[in-house]
This record gives structure tokens, C-alpha cells and sequence, in this order.
């Protein structure tokens, strides 16, 4: 019967093949129990207890330990025991080392075992001799039955047919029949039609993906409270961005999962008792660990894996919160430019550490429901403080590394249209979260310059405030970092007053 199993179809363990269109109706995959059936069937572990009391028998092992006995006396005794049955013995090849004896297809196989607050003798630890044995067995027993089977699981899944993406495109879809209900904003009517910005993909999966999808800009503009006849702008989004879309990678770690757990790649039971395979941390995708090697970066973080903001990942904030600008920079900024474009030393002025560390620690707590209003703070410069420690804490800069290299090299050029044109493939270069971030406030800090004349802020003094934490050097050396101060500066300053050039609409 396993014989028949192994040469079994890949496709035939799911209910319907998932094709790449996803359509509605669509059925969700089944999961196989091939693996489990063989876990249950694997033999239990059987203690050979001691009959006598050992000498010098240390007191993290129980009745299992032999003391001084040789390998065929141990060989002797769980011949007697069987299948499943095992002992501990003093190694006597050398002094205080152990020796994990164990039956198995009526063969003894001895390892070296360890102990440092847990058992081990490789790199699972377990908190008894015991867990440790069932894991082993059930882990001979599989790979004995089914090598050939488990050697092509991921070799032969197709991603397309995973749970994990059946059950995220359904989900995805009915967020966005609730977001439709919902979403009483009256679009623009020539949004779609003049957007031009590409998504800018960073992968080989995402370049068909980029003609037929675009991201829709941002318009951001301070709408005055005394002119209802002039022409301003709105800081709501022109348009809907699909961040679902986003290209990020998976984080993968290897995960003990309590109860019974099946691959979301593969559609199979993840055997053993602990570290059955790996876990991503941002969506919770699980996933044997080879399996997981073979996962796109087509993560979908959700909010109750994403227990922070600040010091989080750009991309994996954005894609949990469903909001394509931090919802730190978008509430900052409103906030700043309802009631602090005017004010003297804009963002140059360092607020309250206090207060900045309550405001950080209420964002990563409440999130969009965080109160920044003049009410509670009502010095401006928390504020600005805030929005800078937020890029200051990003592990990836806004300006990627990738990104960097090509912007500095602009700024070497002489001609003005030869840096716009290099910065410009520097900015193509960025994730698409991290390009409609900077772009988001680069639009901003050119409606700070517009108040120089009562802030004293130019572009070139945001740019010295700003650099050092929209940029960062990829050299380790710290001279040449230091020797690249120049250069960022210039490039922020360049951001703002080419910015109708550099990020086109």
C-alpha cells in the first residue's frame, strides 16, 4: 500500500487543481494525511529501567541510566525490549560522557548524548530523555517508509495549489468586497488613467505583474483654512494602492508547534514532536523546512504577528497595517502641517524625549488610534522628533542601499540633468513601499520650504537635518562614510527642489 501512495499524482491530494487566476470559485486544497498515518504507526518509546541503582548517576537522568555497562550488554537488554526500547549508558570511550542507546528495526544505534539544562545529541533539545526518544523514532520510522516520497515534497508542489495561497487569496478577496461596502471616498476620475509610476519590482516573478499594475500617487498638500476659493490639495490618497501587490520576503524560523500541523506549501503533516519545520514571523506561513526554501516572496503580514511599528521592517508594516504610508508618517505630517508649518526651526528644533518615547510606545500600542493633537503635545517639535526617530529606526533606510549607490553617483555629475537622471534610476530602484514613503515626504518637506520665510527652514537646511536619517552608507569603513556626508546631503536637497522631476506621477 505505501508503494502504491508514493507513486500517487501530486495533484490528486488536492480537491481541485488552483489555477493562477484564482478564480472565485475556486475550492480550498486538502490536506494529505500520508505522514500522519506513518507518525502514529512509528514505534513508542520503551524505557529499559535499571534494576539496580548505578553508581554516580547523574540526577538529570531517571530509571534509563545504565551506569558503566558495555555496548553489547546494552545491545542484550533492548533486544529484549524491542522496537521502541531505550537505555543511557556511560560512555566508555570517555570520562563523563553518555551514550543514547536505542532499538529500532532490530537494530541498536547509539549516540552521543548531551545535557545543558535539556537533552540533545543534535540540535533539538528536549526536556526528557524521554520526548527526545519518541522524536527520534517517529523520525526513523517516516524516513525509512517514505524517503522517497518526502525527498520530492517540495520538488513536486506547486505553489499555485498551496493552502497558504488559497487561503490568502480568498482572504484578500473578501477584505476587498468589505473595503468596497465600506469605502465611501469619492474617487478621482483621472487618477488611473494618468498614473505612470511602475510598481518596480525586485524579482523575476514580478515583471508581468508590473505592466497590467501601477501605483497610484499620493496627493499631499495643506488645505488653507481662510481661502475656500484656491486650489489646494488634499492629504487624502488620489487613489486606491493594492500593497498587497508588494514584493517581501518570507521570515523564516524554525518553530515548535504544539498539536497537530500540516505544510502550507506542500499540504502535508509536519512530523516529529519538536522543530517540525519552519514559521514565518510576520505571517504566520508554516512550512517544512525545505518547503520553505522554495516559498516566493509574496509574504502577507498580519497585524497579530507584527507586534511593533517603530524598528519594523517598511515593506511588513505597511502590508499588515493595509495602508500604503506608515500610518507614523501620514499622522505626523498631518498633524505638523494642520498647525506647525510656520514654526521656527522646523524639524531642526529637537522636541521632549519624553514625550517622544510616549508618543513611539503609544504607536506601536494603539496604532492608528495614537492622540498626537495639540491638546496632549502641543510643542510641534515632539512631533517632528517622532516622525524623525521613526526613519531613524528603520533596519532597512528609506533610501535602501540599492537605491544609494546610484543616487551618490548622480550627485558626482556636473550637468543638473545628468544627476536628476541617475537619481531618478536610483529612486526606480527602491521597494515600492519605501518609494511612495520618501515620495509621500519629500512632499512634504517642499510644502515646509514653502514657509521658509517664517521657519527658516530652505531645502538645504532639511536636507542637513535629514540626510543622516533617510540615508545611510553601505561602507563599513567609517571614513568612507564619513567622506559621503557631503554627497547625502546634497541628495536630499536635490529630492526637494527637483521633485516634480525625479518622481513622476
Amino acid at each position: 500500500m505505501i508503494s502504491l501512495l508514493k507513486r500517487k499524482p501530486r495533484h490528486d491530494y488536492f480537491t481541485v487543481e488552483y489555477s493562477a487566476r484564482f478564480e472565485a470559485n475556486t475550492s480550498i486544497p486538502t490536506w494529505n494525511g500520508y505522514l500522519y498515518q506513518l507518525q502514529n504507526e512509528a514505534p513508542k518509546p520503551k524505557k529499559m529501567v535499571c534494576k539496580r541503582e548505578p553508581e554516580s548517576k547523574p540526577t538529570y537522568y531517571g530509571g534509563e541510566y545504565h551506569g558503566q555497562i558495555s555496548r553489547e550488554e546494552a545491545e542484550d537488554i533492548l533486544f529484549q525490549g524491542g522496537d521502541g526500547s531505550y537505555l543511557v549508558r556511560k560512555s566508555d570511550r570517555a570520562p563523563n560522557a553518555f551514550t543514547l542507546a536505542i532499538r529500532f528495526d532490530k537494530q541498536t544505534k547509539n549516540y552521543k548524548l548531551y545535557y545543558d539544562g535539556l537533552h540533545y545529541v543534535g540540535e533539538k533539545r528536549f526536556e526528557t530523555v524521554e520526548q527526545l526518544v519518541a522524536d527520534g523514532l517517529i523520525h526513523f520510522y517516516i524516513e525509512s517508509r517514505a524517503s522517497d516520497y518526502i525527498a520530492s515534497l517540495s520538488d513536486e508542489s506547486n505553489y499555485a495549489q498551496s493552502p497558504y495561497l488559497a487561503y490568502s487569496v480568498k482572504r484578500k478577496r473578501l477584505q476587498k468586497s468589505r473595503k468596497n461596502v465600506s469605502n465611501n471616498r469619492v474617487n478621482q476620475p483621472d487618477v488611473l488613467a494618468n498614473a505612470n509610476v511602475s510598481l518596480m519590482p525586485s524579482s523575476r516573478n514580478s515583471v508581468k505583474e508590473t505592466k497590467t499594475k501601477q501605483i497610484i500617487g499620493i496627493k499631499h498638500v495643506r488645505k488653507k483654512p481662510d481661502d475656500d476659493d484656491d486650489d489646494v490639495d488634499s492629504l487624502e490618497a488620489d487613489g486606491e494602492i493594492d500593497v498587497s501587490i508588494f514584493e517581501k520576503p518570507h521570515v523564516f524560523k524554525t518553530h515548535n508547534f504544539i498539536g497537530l500541523h500540516w505544510c502550507d506549501f506542500c499540504a502535508n503533516f509536519m512530523w516529529g514532536l519538536i522543530a517540525q519545520g519552519s514559521k514565518c514571523q510576520d505571517c504566520g506561513f508554516e512550512a517544512h523546512k525545505k518547503c520553505s526554501e522554495k516559498v516566493p516572496n509574496d509574504c502577507m503580514p498580519d497585524i497579530k504577528f507584527v507586534k511593533s511599528i517603530f524598528g519594523q521592517d517598511l515593506t511588513t508594516v505597511i502590508k499588515a497595517r493595509k495602508s500604503p504610508i506608515p500610518i507614523v508618517v501620514e499622522k505626523c505630517i498631518k498633524e505638523i502641517e494642520s498647525r506647525g508649518l510656520d514654526a521656527e526651526g522646523l524639524y531642526r528644533v529637537a522636541g521632549l524625549h519624553d514625550e517622544v518615547e510616549e508618543i513611539r510606545m503609544a504607536f506601536d500600542k494603539d496604532g492608528e488610534c495614537t492622540n498626537i493633537s495639540s491638546a496632549k503635545y502641543e510643542d510641534i517639535n515632539t512631533i517632528t522628533s517622532v516622525l524623525k526617530l521613526y526613519f531613524r529606526l528603520l533596519p532597512i533606510p528609506l533610501v535602501t542601499f540599492d537605491g544609494y549607490k546610484r543616487i551618490i553617483e548622480g550627485m558626482n555629475k556636473e550637468e543638473l540633468k545628468d544627476k536628476v537622471l541617475l537619481v531618478r534610476e536610483g529612486l526606480a530602484k527602491l521597494p515600492p513601499a519605501h518609494y511612495q514613503t520618501l515620495k509621500y515626504l519629500i512632499n512634504h518637506l517642499v510644502r515646509v520650504t514653502e514657509q521658509k520665510s517664517k521657519n527658516m527652514m530652505t531645502s538645504e537646511n532639511l536636507a542637513i537635518v535629514f540626510a543622516p536619517t533617510l540615508m545611510r552608507s553601505p561602507d563599513s569603513d567609517p571614513m568612507l562614510s564619513l567622506m559621503s556626508v557631503g554627497a547625502e546631503q546634497k541628495s536630499v536637497e536635490l529630492l526637494i527642489s527637483q521633485h516634480k522631476d525625479l518622481f513622476l506621477k
